[in-house]
């Protein structure tokens, strides 16, 4: 086995990093252990082989959580999880096999309930690796040995297994319910496709004239879809085949694309909040739409909703709404100017950076749900991540594993699982989340057409674009 040094506690707070009382080694600054190396206590590189056997726990040893957490998380880009699981199994069985059947009885029994540990935190935390057939099947070929020597821990692995039943079927009707939402919004009735069709067509507004209340309803949506997104979603976002592996298949097919589905409800929202502001006939109801929306971002800032936020801003600085001059000037834009302060992108994000740290602050000592709160742009977080992995080499010239870049990237998916599990406090009301969720929003093109209807083109080159607008349209229509 290799040593057992604790890797040092790289990031807290954190579920995944529990382990306050970690060992102090009298040891040089760097030192190296087998195949595995150290600077101050925090393991910094390892061959992917010694870090495989580091992740195997024994009778008197169990790997840091922090650590364990980590490697489960990121091995991924260099090996399938379902090789993996195979390597550990195997390692865990042969491990205390010794020919003597009663001797491997007892061994069993006492190492069993680590492994059980062990397996309980791969199934609770990364769920989705176990769409994976081979991986179930692991579990159970598991679960048989372990029966042969501690019947405990055997009970103990089917209610692990029956757990993550429960967790893989409620993925699985969180799809069909999001595939049949998206079904619905992309029916486009008929009173959708002109400007002057719509007086009869239900708008935000209609539905809840509460800025509050909206910003609840918006969260409760935001909630709901982070809470399905698995952390090893990050990394197979941008996975690539390790050069120096030589498996024939690396990423087999995507087992979810939570990912990439919450970021077309930041588009949607975007849109919706477009399609809101250009649609009405009136200059004075699409002044009193931009007002709303406003009030609404505001909420959503206080609350913590910094993803709504975002998608509203974006959506009212596309440029069909952003060129209604005439309705913006019945508007008393400082309330938006300092949401816009507050998103600014310049300095890479600095303002918004500074009060997500302050809601992160706020989130840790809070006393209520709702101070627990905080949904961060996510499309910058997902940036953040995918620089963190590219501006750092997986592989250091001795072949050996970068761990403190895996540290680093455990660091920014573990804040985020935090964030994943706040329960929302608000009351649901179902009318405004069907309405957000499903109500047909206008494209771009017809975003662009219903600006012009609102307020005419100002130059040649609007005129033209209308005139395009208006012929494309129609011939979609008639086809």
């Amino acid at each position: 086995m290799p040593p057992t040094t604790p890797c040092a506690g790289k990031f807290s707070p954190s579920p995944y990093n529990n382990n306050n009382n970690l060992h102090k080694y009298h040891q040089p600054m760097e030192a190296s252990y087998g195949d595995m190396c150290y600077h101050d206590n925090s393991l910094v590189s390892g061959s992917l082989e010694a870090l495989i056997q580091h992740l195997v726990p024994t009778v008197d040893y169990y790997p840091d959580r922090s650590y364990v957490f980590t490697f489960l998380l990121s091995s991924r880009l260099f090996l399938n999880p379902y090789e993996l699981m195979s390597r550990v199994c195997h390692l865990c069985v042969e491990q205390h096999r010794s020919g003597d059947l009663l001797l491997d009885k007892f061994r069993i029994r006492d190492v069993a309930p680590k492994i059980v540990q062990l397996l309980t935190e791969w199934t609770e935390t990364f769920p989705y690796d176990f769409r994976d057939e081979r991986m179930m099947r692991c579990l159970k070929e598991m679960s048989h040995h372990l029966a042969r020597g501690d019947e405990y821990s055997w009970r103990a692995m089917q209610q692990m297994t029956q757990r993550l039943i429960r967790r893989l079927a409620a993925l699985g009707q969180y799809e069909e319910a999001i595939a049949t939402l998206n079904a619905s919004a992309a029916e486009r009735p008929t009173a959708l496709k002109t400007k002057q069709q719509n007086g009869q067509r239900s708008d935000v507004l209609s539905i809840s004239d509460d800025a509050f209340i909206l910003a609840q309803q918006l969260t409760h949506i935001e909630l709901d879809r982070l809470s399905f997104i698995g952390p090893e979603e990050f990394i197979q976002a941008f996975g690539v085949k390790d050069p120096l592996d030589n498996h024939k298949s690396f990423f087999r097919k995507r087992k979810t694309t939570n990912l990439e589905a919450y970021v077309a409800w930041f588009n949607r929202l975007s849109y919706l909040v477009a399609t809101e502001i250009c649609m009405p006939v009136k200059k004075k109801h699409r002044a009193r739409a931009l007002e709303f929306f406003i009030d609404v971002a505001r909420e959503c800032f206080n609350i913590g909703n910094f993803n709504s936020l975002m998608a509203i801003i974006t959506g009212m600085n596309m440029s069909p709404v952003s060129r209604l001059k005439k309705t913006w000037s019945k508007v008393n834009t400082d309330k938006f100017d300092i949401l816009e302060h507050q998103m600014d992108p310049s300095s890479n994000f600095s303002n918004y950076r500074t009060a997500l740290r302050g809601a992160t602050q706020r989130s840790i000592t809070a006393h209520s749900n709702q101070e627990k709160i905080v949904i961060p742009f996510f499309s910058l977080l997902i940036k953040d991540i995918y620089f963190l992995n590219e501006g750092c080499a997986s592989r250091l010239p001795s072949g050996h594993v970068n761990f403190e870049k895996l540290w680093d990237l455990a660091k920014q998916v573990s804040e985020f699982l935090v964030w994943r599990q706040v329960t929302c406090p608000f009351e649901r009301d179902r009318k405004i989340l069907q309405y957000l969720v499903t109500t047909p929003v206008f494209t771009e093109d017809e975003l662009h057409l219903a600006s012009y209807e609102s307020e005419g083109p100002e130059n040649h080159m609007e005129k033209d674009s209308r005139r395009s607008l208006r012929s494309s349209l129609l011939h979609r229509e008639h086809r």
